[in-house]
Parts: C-alpha cells; sequence; structure tokens
C-alpha cells in the first residue's frame, strides 16, 4: 500500500482524476510544505484574535440564528462536539466507503488552503484516515446544501473524533473499537475545528466527482455505439463530414463528429456520399417514381448523434471545471485571511454551482440514454431493423424470444432517468429559522445525478450487447479500423445470446466489462493506424 503514487495536496490543483483515485484507493496523500505554513500562519492568526476577544461566528458565538449568542472561553471546544454530534443526523443508505473517503480528502484539500484557521495536527489525522482507507460511515439524506453538507460532514467529522461507525477494510466497525486496534488516538477538537470540518461542500463535491467520471465514460461508449449503428445500418456518411459541423460548430457536435468519424475510418459498411448516386440509379425503373433499398438520410438517432450529444459533452465539460473549482475552493465561513489580517463572515459555504451543474448533468445523462435506447428500438423492431432478425432472435421466432424482455430494462430505466432530469436546485426551502433562506439542494442534485449515471449505464449496456448481436448477423468483417478493433475487443467476451442462459448474467458481464475497465477511457487509440 506505501508503494501507491503520492497526491500532494496544496488547496489550489485537485482534480478530478485525483478525487476518484484517492477514493478507490489508488493513490495516498500528503500535505504540500507551503500548505502546512499557510495554515500555521492562518491557526496563530486566529489564536491572537480570540486571545484579543474578538467575536467570531461559530468560535466563540454559537451558530445559525443563535450566533448572537456568545460562548465563555472554557466552553468553545465543548462547541464544536455539541455542534457535529447534533448535526450527525442523517438517515437512510450509507454513501459508498470509497466515495466517503473521497469527501475526506476533498474537505483536507479545502482546509490545507489556509484559510480555515485549524491546527496542522486535524490535517494530519485526515491524512492518515485517508491513508490507511477509514471510512466515514455518511448517511446519504440530510444536506440542504446551503451551510454546506452540514449532516454528512458532521458525521464525517465523528470519525475524526473517534465517534460514530466507519467502514474499514469492507466491515462496519465502531470508531471507538477500531482505533486502537490502529494505534490511533481520535482528535480532540480545539475551536474553529467543528465548524470547519463541517460547513463547506465537500460531500456534493466528491458525490459530484463520481458521477462525472461515470459520465465521461458514458460520453465515450455513446460515441461508440454510435459508430457502432452506423455500421450496422449502412448509414451515409454525410452526416458526420467536417465541413457540415465546421458550419454549426458546437464544440461538443466538432469533437463527437470526429471521434466517430476516426472510429469508422475505413469501414466497407458506410455508404458513401460520393457512391451514393450510382447505386441509387442501378435500382432505378420506369414509371414516373421507383423506391429505393437505399436510405437517402438515416434516422435522427443515427445522423444527429453529434447535434444530440453536444450539449451532453459540454454539460459534462462545463460541470468538471465548476467541480474542480469548487474542490479547490475554501468553502468556509468564517474565512481566515492572516496576510489582509481579516476573519470574513460568508457565504462561501454555498453549493449552489454545485446543484446547478449536477442537474444539468442529469439531463445531459437523460439526453444520452434517450439516444440510446431509440437506437435499441431500431435493433429489435422488425419493421424498423433493415432486415435484422426480429428481436435480433437467432433461434426459431417465437420459441426464443431474444431481447425481447431485455429491451423493458432500458425503456423503464430511460423513464426513470427522464424523471431525474427534473431540477432540485431550484427547489429551494427555508430552513433554520429561516437563517438559511435559499438553499442550493447541491447534494441531492449530486446524489440524483450519481443515480441517473449509474442508470444510464444500464441502457447502454444494453445497446453494446445488442448491438454485438447484430453484428453476429451482418457487418462485422467489414467494420472500419476503430469499430473493428473494438469489436474485435468486445467480441471475445461475447456469446450471441439464444435463450439457453440467464439475459441478467450477460448484463452484469458486460456492464462490468464497459465500466469497471479502462478499455473506453480513450478512445483515440482505437483509430490510430497499426504499425
Amino acid at each position: 500500500m506505501s508503494q501507491r503514487p503520492t497526491v500532494i495536496l496544496t488547496g489550489n490543483d485537485l482534480t478530478i482524476d485525483d478525487i476518484i483515485a484517492i477514493g478507490i484507493g489508488d493513490k495516498r496523500v500528503a500535505i504540500a510544505g507551503a500548505a502546512r505554513e499557510r495554515c500555521a500562519a492562518s491557526r496563530a492568526f486566529l489564536e491572537g484574535e480570540v486571545a484579543a476577544k474578538r467575536v467570531i461566528y461559530g468560535v466563540n458565538t454559537s451558530f445559525g440564528p443563535m450566533c448572537n449568542k456568545i460562548i465563555s472561553d472554557n466552553e468553545i471546544e465543548a462547541l464544536q462536539v455539541n455542534l457535529i454530534r447534533s448535526h450527525a443526523a442523517g438517515l437512510g443508505e450509507p454513501i459508498k466507503d470509497y466515495i466517503a473517503v473521497a469527501m475526506l480528502a476533498v474537505r483536507l484539500n479545502t482546509l490545507a488552503k489556509g484559510y480555515s484557521g485549524v491546527r496542522l495536527e486535524l490535517l494530519d489525522f485526515m491524512v492518515e484516515l485517508i491513508n490507511r482507507r477509514v471510512a466515514p460511515y455518511v448517511p446519504e439524506c440530510g444536506s440542504v446544501g446551503a451551510s454546506g453538507d452540514l449532516i454528512h460532514l458532521a458525521h464525517l467529522a465523528l470519525a475524526i473524533i473517534g465517534e460514530g461507525r466507519v467502514f474499514y477494510q469492507g466491515e462496519l466497525r465502531e470508531a471507538a473499537e477500531l482505533y486502537p486496534e490502529l494505534g490511533l488516538s481520535p482528535m480532540r477538537l480545539s475551536f474553529k475545528e467543528g465548524i470547519a470540518l463541517i460547513n463547506g461542500t465537500s460531500a456534493m463535491t466528491a458525490l459530484a466527482a463520481f458521477a462525472l467520471f461515470g459520465a465521461k465514460k458514458l460520453l465515450n461508449i455513446a460515441c461508440v455505439t454510435g459508430a457502432f449503428a452506423l455500421e450496422i445500418f449502412g448509414g451515409i456518411d454525410d452526416a458526420f463530414d467536417a465541413d457540415l459541423h465546421r458550419v454549426k460548430p458546437h464544440p461538443g457536435q466538432l469533437v463527437t463528429a470526429e471521434t466517430i468519424r476516426n472510429l469508422y475510418q475505413g469501414s466497407g459498411n458506410i455508404t458513401l456520399r460520393q457512391d451514393m448516386h450510382e447505386r441509387i440509379r442501378r435500382e432505378q425503373t420506369e414509371g414516373l417514381v421507383f423506391e429505393t433499398s437505399i436510405n437517402v438520410q438515416d434516422v435522427y438517432s443515427i445522423r444527429c448523434t453529434p447535434q444530440v450529444l453536444a450539449p451532453v459533452a459540454e454539460a459534462v465539460e462545463l460541470a468538471t471545471s465548476t467541480v474542480e473549482t469548487e474542490a479547490n475552493s475554501s468553502n468556509d465561513n468564517p474565512i481566515i485571511i492572516p496576510e489582509e489580517k481579516k476573519v470574513i463572515h460568508g457565504g462561501n459555504f454555498h453549493g449552489q454551482s454545485i446543484g446547478f451543474v449536477m442537474d444539468m448533468l442529469c439531463m445531459a445523462v437523460s439526453t444520452l440514454c434517450n439516444l440510446s435506447e431509440r437506437r435499441l428500438n431500431k435493433l429489435l423492431d422488425k419493421n424498423l431493423n433493415e432486415g435484422l432478425p426480429e428481436f435480433l432472435i437467432p433461434g426459431t421466432l417465437g420459441l426464443t424470444m431474444g431481447f425481447m424482455g431485455a429491451q423493458y430494462l432500458a425503456t423503464s430505466t430511460t423513464a426513470e432517468n427522464r424523471q431525474l432530469a427534473a431540477p432540485v436546485s431550484t427547489h429551494s426551502i427555508s430552513c433554520n429559522a429561516s437563517n438559511q433562506d435559499v438553499v442550493s439542494m447541491g447534494t441531492v442534485a449530486a446524489r440524483k445525478a450519481f443515480r441517473a449515471i449509474s442508470n444510464a449505464k444500464h441502457v447502454v449496456t444494453l445497446e453494446v450487447l445488442a448491438q454485438l448481436q447484430a453484428l453476429s448477423f451482418r457487418n462485422a468483417d467489414r467494420l472500419g479500423r476503430g469499430t473493428g478493433r473494438i469489436h474485435r475487443l468486445l467480441a471475445g467476451h461475447f456469446t450471441p445470446y439464444d435463450n439457453s442462459r440467464i439475459f441478467h448474467e450477460d448484463l452484469v458481464k458486460f456492464r462490468k466489462l464497459l465500466f469497471s475497465s479502462q478499455l473506453f477511457d480513450d478512445l483515440a487509440v482505437y483509430g490510430r493506424e497499426e504499425g
């Protein structure tokens, strides 16, 4: 474990890839020397302000609408523990342990910026928990995402003070029982440290990071299925022509079209515009009208793939930028800026930015599902699938069912994702005695996005299986350079479905292959010349 690469936390340059790697245990963390110096300076300044009897919110005052209640110096440490215990009030299924570790890392990075006034001992203890993969037990429900993720992060803070439960090596344990076994002594919090731990957006940010990690892979695989669809139905290359997209230059559209174009390069299945006219004329018969077997234009789910996926790609890019900005922000209150000799009370804990882009991501993922589900339907419907067997059945029609039953998975899950696309960040409800009168629901939005992306993986997995089944009937021998390489790679794991096994088993196998591997992290490798 000690050989894992280390992410040096500076408070300024934590990426989504880092968050994922730390969460799943591929990387360790350490705090940069400069960050330690900033934190020490921030703490020293805050200690001076406390000694000078300054009135500072959450340090020597109570919280929320009780901020006018000033706490005596001999109770300001008890105040922090009382805050954590009272706000550890979540319910529901626990956040996955790897996401909880990522939450710790995001919170640590925020504190390492040096504007929260916490002691270095607290930071070092958080490093220890992360590197030993001690994951706080964090129920999924509770945060309104306004004064940060108070409930989620209070459960996280319980682990730091040695209370509540934690996940360790796959087991749920009482922290008070586990820590002596690990030689850990829980933190005794000093002033400001309780509120610094829970007053921020680290839960929604970690959830959003994992949602985006899945969304990026979904988008890549959607490009693959777009290219496969074109190959299966002998689509016309016009729809992906570079000049077509140059005159409607949405960035996501340009990238998607180029990606798909590179995948099918060299295909023998696709109808080239330059050859279409002659092929159609060869079918001409006498009369005023004749009907050709060649589609002059393909259906929208094939032809408009770049245009439909354009805003999806752009939403993922914007959300990535927003989440990384949030992960490297000081989302605390109050903020300590020693070089300016300021203790500033404000609202950096508010999660509206995360809530907004996570709602947008839900819309994007729902759109991706719409596209995938419609292409799947075209493959299965004998009236639409251009000569493929009904429901892609390889055996006796009627006796065997092919993909008939499996289609319901895609239909129902696509419908569910349409419902999840409704925004929650607009649903502010005043609470906290109307102190928190405008809230973000950012964590609800991030949880919703995480669920929508998991759902979308079901739909896309089924589409991939259906496309592999279709390619077992035709066109596999004439695939393009990129599509051919991907097909050969996937075909090694695929057996056409013939009703001799439970369909669920194929879905589980391929969902893991597609989304728990690195096969589709970089599509450019499949389109390159060999040699």
